[in-house]
């Protein structure tokens, strides 16, 4: 049987092998593991140094074990040492280094020499290895091994053949069996061309009997190389004595054992000591290193399980205490709520056993009063007997003793405050009380202080307590005074809520009206920019008719075709028109019959062309012009004084390329409507400011005009505040020395509101205080939220004598922000002219000017004017007829109509 194995080994190897060996590998018993990882482990570092290249040897392996070979040595020829190694060491080290050996071995080696395993007569099947060389790469110079102490093994090693097996096939033998060939150490040079047959021993065998019989599987190590050479037969002489041997074995030992190799020289070699201490040692280190692996992988798997144990047994923990703290949480809140249930249902046993008492005790006393109310001939109480406001209470008739005696139905009907605040109408039922009693339960009001209300059958049957309706007291903060002016804050929460509901759909109205507006002035504008764009369209097609792209001797453009932006060259002949004998020329231009107005202003200059006195203006093309229009003359804008302009025709050129004309026209109309709008709009802004500050300037005026009417009489009366507002209380100054009243010991104030029409009527009279370092005298007095004007005189008595009411006009201060607006007057105006319709002098400006001051006052002003035939009717708006009527024996028709906001009623008579 033979096995083919690849074996790769570092380059710095090459020197111990020769190009092509084969080596016998011996069987032996036991695990190679720690051999061979030892000896891995032995060259892991120089293998690393020597990784850029190797020698690849194909390993064959038989299975014939029978045979022994003689060991057999190629002697080295004597000369020099291989290039690279320094001369040997003495003999004495080596053959000391080998007694050494021999002693180890003599004293701890259990293994079988050649000796003995070559006495067994049985045969062993051989295994053959084969190591094919491959191509090597050298190592570089600095790479090498220490020079002498290779030469010297290496001499030694060719000349003792057996001990050169031995030490050579042992460590070969333990690489070999780990399947690589890599890991030999570097104890020798290079390889020899030369191939040689090495014969080893088969020794160190620990049981013979073990071993026969026995065959090596492929996936086993192999312990034992026999190297046959197939290109040199060279043998080792065998007459050589033993003591020889024994010496050259002694010295190949002490050279193995006492040399080594010097890293800080060369990278390719690594120390190699004896044999067998390697082995022991590389076993020693592996197991140890094994085993604190193991305990430091294990100390780590145990922190790790103790770890995972302790987060384990924490996180129960934690979830043990989060389901004991919840667990008592929720005992807690059962208890709480237990509790809280408990003292709620107590609670409310409490509240209904105080109901059913407060129950038994109202029937109680109602029965008694029923019984009270009968023996008086009542027909009618309350319960509870004293009412108060915002209360509930319950009302009882006695149907036997009403004037409903004979009614299946009977009702209430009433109101508070004097039948002013909330009415209500209610069903009556009968009672269990004693006698026939009816009654319901109403909920009293807290702006209340009086009730009202009668009985009846629900048709037309009343019981109204003899006409006076029955009336019950309500105990409150409200009282007449009060009720009134609650009345009156009502009525102003409700005047503002209509007014921001009028406000709103005036504001939506005027919104309506200027959508509308702006919708026929859009139609308006689009309908006059087509106009306009009609009208310029004809215009431009007529000048286009009459344009030209040059008129010979007069003028002519370059380049002859361009379009709009394009810088051309306007050539003129000077000495074809009128500006022959100028200095200057300038061109005066604009595009499409001038459409933007002087748009081109550039100055001619001398041009070299022949033929004429010719002269150029460079000129950009205006964008979108299909028409280029322009003169001639001597200066630039408002200096010029001599023109060209073609029979005042002006000359124009047609602009060759352009866009098409009905996108043109398209775009200008569009342009012409924008520009209108937005003329529209500035327009109706300027209108809308103009209108603001008037109405600003009117307010202001009003306001300045009736603070200079109040301060006017400040020498006499005066107020503090000026401004009187209704709801508020006001300081009246009098000054009496400046009146009728000056020198009087006493000054009596009389008020009223509203023109002396108030509800509250005058006001008691108010004696006056004199004011501190002042003749002034005042008083106070708080004006009603339903005043607009505040109405006054005073005296010098309290029951009146001498009064000073301002020569019988008396003294009117307006009130503002009151609830109740004064009355409009209707003021007429009889004119025979008004402005602007029919207007001759001054007299129709203040006929329109005095009637819209006073309708802003909120008064009612018409204004009659006769209907004349010059009338401006397009002045006056909703002009129609009304109505004829005959006086005088004449009739005359009435038409109606508005001026400037001004009602007027024309008159025409019919006598001819």
């Amino acid at each position: 049987m033979e096995v083919g194995l690849q074996l790769r080994r570092p380059v710095s190897c090459r020197a111990m092998f020769h190009e092509r060996g084969f080596f016998n590998f011996k069987p032996v018993l036991g695990s190679l593991a720690y051999v061979n990882t030892a000896q891995s482990l032995q060259f892991i570092s120089w293998r690393t140094k020597c990784s850029t290249g190797g020698v690849s040897h194909k390993i064959s392996a038989s299975s014939d074990f029978s045979r022994k070979s003689r060991r057999r040595f190629s002697p080295r020829p004597k000369g020099s040492a291989p290039k690279g190694f320094i001369p040997k060491a003495p003999v004495e080290i080596s053959t000391q280094k080998r007694d050494q050996k021999n002693d180890d071995d003599k004293k701890g080696s259990g293994t079988p020499v050649s000796s003995e395993y070559a006495g067994s007569p049985k045969k062993t099947p051989e295994r053959k290895v084969g190591i094919k060389k491959e191509p090597v790469n050298d190592l570089p110079r600095n790479s090498q091994i220490e020079e002498g102490n290779v030469d010297e093994a290496a001499k030694e090693i060719k000349d003792i053949p057996g001990a050169s097996e031995n030490l050579r096939v042992a460590n070969n033998s333990q690489l070999a069996g780990n399947g690589r060939v890599g890991r030999v150490s570097d104890d020798a040079t290079m390889l020899q061309k030369k191939e040689t047959t090495l014969e080893a021993d088969i020794e160190n065998v620990k049981d013979e009997s073990a071993v026969e019989g026995k065959h090596l599987n492929s996936d086993n190590s192999l312990d034992f190389v026999k190297d046959e050479s197939a290109e040199s037969d060279i043998k080792v002489s065998e007459d050589a004595s033993q003591k020889s041997k024994m010496e050259m074995e002694a010295k190949v030992e002490s050279a193995f054992k006492g040399k080594h190799l010097t890293p800080a020289k060369s990278s390719d070699f690594v120390k190699d000591e004896g044999i067998g201490g390697d082995m022991k040692v590389s076993e020693d280190a592996s197991l140890k290193s094994k085993m604190e692996r193991e305990a430091k992988l294990k100390m780590e798997m145990e922190a790790k399980l103790r770890m995972e144990m302790e987060t384990k047994l924490k996180k129960e923990m934690e979830a043990k205490s989060k389901k004991e703290m919840e667990a008592k949480l929720r005992m807690e809140m059962e208890t709480k709520l237990k509790k809280e249930m408990e003292a709620k249902s107590k609670k409310e046993m409490e509240a209904k056993l105080k109901l059913e008492m407060e129950a038994k005790l109202r029937k109680q006393e109602i029965e008694k009063l029923a019984q009270e109310n009968f023996q008086r001939g009542t027909k009618m109480f309350v319960y509870p007997q004293v009412v108060k406001a915002d209360q509930d209470i319950e009302v009882f008739l006695n149907r036997s003793l009403s004037t409903l005696s004979d009614e299946p139905d009977v009702l209430i009907m009433g109101a508070f405050n004097d039948w002013r605040w909330k009415s209500f109408t209610a069903r009556l039922n009968k009672t269990q009380l004693q006698g026939d009693w009816w009654s319901c339960q109403l909920h009293v009001p807290k702006e209340s202080y009086k009730m009202d209300f009668v009985f009846f059958n629900g048709q037309n049957k009343y019981d109204n307590n003899d006409q006076k309706d029955f009336c019950i007291t309500v105990e409150g903060e409200m009282d007449v005074s009060a009720f009134e002016d609650f009345l009156l804050e009502e009525k102003r929460r409700e005047q503002e809520k209509l007014a921001e509901e009028k406000a709103e759909r005036e504001r939506q109205e005027e919104e309506r009206r200027r959508i509308e507006a702006e919708k026929a002035a859009d139609e308006a504008d689009k309908e006059q920019a087509k106009k306009e764009t009609e009208r310029k369209r004809e215009m431009l097609q007529q000048l286009m008719k009459k344009a030209a792209r040059s008129v010979d001797n007069v003028w002519y453009i370059e380049p002859s075709e361009f379009k709009g932006e394009d810088l051309v060259r306007l050539y003129y002949n000077r000495s074809s028109g009128p500006l022959a004998h100028t200095d200057e020329l300038w061109l005066h231009g604009g595009h499409n019959n001038w459409k933007d107005g002087l748009s081109i202003v550039s100055r001619l200059v001398g041009s070299e062309k022949t033929g004429g006195d010719w002269w150029y203006a460079e000129v950009t093309v205006p964008d979108r012009a299909l028409v280029l229009d322009w003169v001639f003359t001597d200066g630039p804008p408002q200096k010029a004084n001599v023109y060209d302009n073609n029979g005042r025709q002006d000359f124009h050129a047609i602009v060759p390329k352009t866009i098409p004309e009905e996108l043109y026209w398209v775009e200008e109309e569009h342009q012409t409507y924008q520009k209108l709008r937005e003329e529209r709009r500035i327009r109706e802004e300027a209108i809308r400011a103009k209108a603001e500050k008037t109405a600003r300037m009117k307010a202001e005026t009003k306001e300045r005009t009736l603070k200079r009417f109040l301060l006017s009489q400040k020498h006499i009366v005066y107020t503090d505040p000026v401004d009187v507002k209704a709801g508020s209380t006001v300081t009246v100054f009098y000054n009496p020395a400046n009146t009728v009243l000056n020198g009087k010991s006493e000054v009596w104030f009389r008020c009223s509101f509203n023109r002396w029409t108030h509800r509250m009527g005058p006001l008691p009279p108010q004696k006056m205080l004199p004011v501190e370092n002042s003749s002034h005298v005042k008083t106070t007095v708080k004006v009603p939220l339903d005043a607009y004007m505040m109405d006054f005189v005073f005296s010098e008595r309290e029951d009146g004598g001498i009064f000073d009411n301002k020569n019988g006009m008396d003294y009117h201060i307006p009130v503002s922000g009151s609830v109740a607006k004064e009355p409009p007057m209707h003021i007429v105006h009889i004119a025979v002219e008004m402005a602007p319709i029919a207007k001759v002098g001054g007299l129709g400006d203040v006929v329109t000017s005095l009637s819209r001051a006073v309708q802003e006052l909120k008064h009612n002003v018409d204004i009659i004017l006769p209907k004349y035939d010059c009338l401006r009717h397009g002045n006056v708006k909703d002009f129609q007829y009304q109505r004829s009527y005959h006086w005088g024996g004449t009739e005359i028709k009435v038409w109606t109509g508005k001026v400037e906001g001004l009602s007027v009623y024309f008159l025409e008579p019919q006598n001819g």
